[in-house]
């Protein structure tokens, strides 16, 4: 096995990589990925994984990477995807990615390069990309998002607002009761349309808005930010900052010990992002999402098992974001054995029934059942599962 746990996987370097070590030595340029004779022979089922890279969500990466490598795994022990072996190539879909998304994946698509695309990255990648890809191979969108994507042949499989959002702010502000939130997020669709729906449940609660701002990516003046949150009078804050920038937002946080008087909820920040704020700067902070890595459940057991078997004890940290790349890549599997006639002409919100392997829910149901979504408290370096929302 190489370091990352199985069968090479060409990798498209579009950007900084952040861990090196975890990656195999691969092709760094667009045409030696197109030139590759493996790739253009037809004798593997080629799935772009786009993940960023770099930038503020590059600590996402090794655990994406590492979670999609199991799925691969695992299907190429069978069937792999249309009786093919799956290849997986590996592009930074990061804002901050050196060279345009757009048209490094139109140039794999029209090549005849890449099958299909299964995509852990932002909202707005999504939304540029959705108008180039255009139903010419399959889109399996995997996070989180702010809902309402009906593009035929792209299938957008993560929790909304509704499912996450209502039903965590809800429980904060009845075990809590504050009289005011303060909304801090990145500038892009994501946050944006997720505090728009934060804004009216807090009208139908009656609770007031003390603060809204939107930051762009990178920013290094997360002090002074805490410091108008503090003034505000807010007394629960909800962050919708994308990776090192919510961590750089809890340690700023911390260190001035807001945690005495605001409690924080995020539907963002999953296991890299505690660990990078720190056990100090995380007292009396929530999240809300459909999978933990400390979840207790059938599901969550035979993934654990699954991808420690491939990395070993050593392997990236579990979490949300990376378990969907591990969810998409099977969604995909599933989508091609039962519907690979049909695909071109259903979004996710149409979908026929797809049986898949997931780490959130039961790895085989009858129907598209949405998995559930869970609230937990920042205990130490890990989160404790409190409670089903």
């Amino acid at each position: 096995m190489n370091s990352i746990g199985m069968w090479t996987a060409p990798i498209l370097q579009v950007g900084m990589v952040h861990s090196t070590n975890m990656l195999p030595d691969v092709p760094t340029e667009l045409e030696e990925l197109r030139e590759d004779p493996v790739l253009r022979s037809g004798s593997t089922y080629r799935v772009a994984l786009l993940i960023p890279l770099c930038g503020a969500a590059g600590l996402w990466a090794p655990s994406c990477i590492s979670s999609a490598q199991v799925a691969v795994e695992e299907l190429n022990r069978s069937s792999g995807i249309a009786g093919l072996k799956v290849q997986l190539i590996m592009i930074d879909a990061a804002m901050e990615a050196s060279i345009s998304i757009e048209e490094t994946v139109n140039d794999l698509i029209e090549t005849d390069s890449i099958d299909a695309i299964v995509g852990m990255h932002i909202s707005a990648v999504r939304q540029r990309l959705s108008k180039v890809v255009r139903q010419r191979i399959p889109y399996i969108y995997t996070p989180l998002y702010e809902g309402g994507e009906r593009t035929d042949g792209l299938f957008a499989i993560g929790e909304v607002p509704e499912e996450q959002l209502g039903p965590s702010m809800e429980c904060i502000q009845t075990e809590y009761r504050p009289r005011s939130w303060a909304l801090i997020g990145n500038d892009y669709v994501w946050p944006r349309a997720s505090h728009s729906y934060a804004k009216t449940r807090l009208r139908e609660m009656a609770v007031n808005l003390a603060y809204e701002r939107y930051l762009p990516f990178g920013l290094n003046a997360m002090p002074r930010v805490v410091e108008e949150i503090a003034g505000s009078g807010a007394e629960a804050v909800l962050i919708s900052l994308v990776g090192q920038d919510a961590v750089a937002f809890n340690r700023a946080f911390g260190q001035a010990r807001l945690h005495d008087r605001m409690v924080r909820l995020s539907c963002a920040i999953e296991e890299n992002g505690l660990l990078g704020s720190g056990a100090r700067n995380s007292q009396r902070m929530f999240v809300a999402s459909s999978y933990f890595g400390t979840l207790s459940t059938e599901a969550n057991a035979a993934f654990k098992e699954q991808y420690y078997r491939v990395h070993g004890d050593q392997a990236p940290m579990l979490n949300a974001l990376g378990q969907s790349t591990y969810e998409g890549v099977h969604y995909l599997a599933g989508l091609m054995r039962s519907h690979a006639n049909i695909w071109r002409d259903h979004s996710v919100c149409d979908a026929p029934p797809v049986f898949h392997r997931s780490g959130r829910k039961r790895a085989v149901t009858d129907e598209n059942a949405r998995a559930p979504i869970y609230l937990a408290r920042a205990d130490g370096l890990r989160f404790e599962v409190i409670k089903r929302l």
